[in-house]
């Protein structure tokens, strides 16, 4: 399988996505030129909104994005995919549509096959096992917690260490404490804002210039560098 798994779409002093172009560009490497855009967890904008906000950056790219919401045949149309994205948003509304649509397993057998996959955000989450490590709040029923299980631990996008002066709420790792005691074979990896997962085969690194935070139960929290091979943690 090939992925991309970003944290994070908006970077301070970067455009749309800009942040992640370069890792972008190499993942593509000219060989796509149109993309499978989902745009299912966008609440407070239109899917034709979310799919012009992510066409320019594409364009760049080289890439024509089409929404997978146009489609007469959602499933067929992913099936069909060159490259398959997954933006994000509220991760339960992202994943109360792919089960209302039937998409869940056509995007896993999809990936599976060799389609690639680029996901940012609940796009990410929407990748693990379950989308249980979301930061979002849950606006609807998403009718399973079940995701899409293209890798074998769960991400915590936009992964903030610690608490701002002053608030007194649980911090982010304390929230991931708490999922692991009650799932104590999961593996959570923290991505800060403007990192990212790349699997290819069996390689993963993380792209970017923070450290992720790896957390098992059981154990103490450890910091993982940009650059490493995390390969282990595709056997997790």
């Amino acid at each position: 399988m090939r992925l991309l798994l970003l944290s994070n779409s908006k970077k301070s002093g970067f455009g749309y996505l800009e942040w992640a172009k370069p890792t972008l560009q190499s993942f593509l490497g000219g060989r796509v030129r149109r993309a499978l855009f989902v745009p299912y967890a966008i609440v407070t904008r239109s899917h034709d909104d979310y799919v012009e906000l992510v066409r320019r950056p594409f364009r760049e790219l080289g890439l024509e994005v089409e929404g997978l919401h146009r489609a007469a045949e959602p499933q067929a149309a992913v099936a069909a995919a060159e490259l398959i994205v997954v933006g994000g948003g509220n991760t339960w509304q992202l994943a109360r549509s792919l089960h209302l649509l039937g998409l869940m397993d056509p995007i896993r057998r999809a990936v599976r096959g060799g389609t690639p996959y680029v996901g940012w955000s609940a796009g990410s989450n929407v990748a693990c096992p379950t989308f249980q490590t979301t930061n979002d709040m849950p606006i609807v029923d998403p009718l399973g917690f079940d995701a899409l299980g293209l890798v074998p631990f769960q991400i915590n996008p936009h992964y903030l260490h610690g608490n701002p002066p002053g608030f007194q709420g649980e911090t982010r790792e304390e929230r991931i404490r708490e999922y692991l005691e009650a799932n104590p074979r999961a593996t959570v990896v923290g991505l800060r804002e403007g990192t990212l997962l790349r699997v290819e085969g069996d390689a993963l690194e993380l792209v970017g210039d923070e450290p992720a935070r790896l957390f098992r139960h059981g154990s103490e929290a450890c910091e993982v560098q940009p650059g490493g091979d995390l390969r282990a943690l595709l056997g997790s």
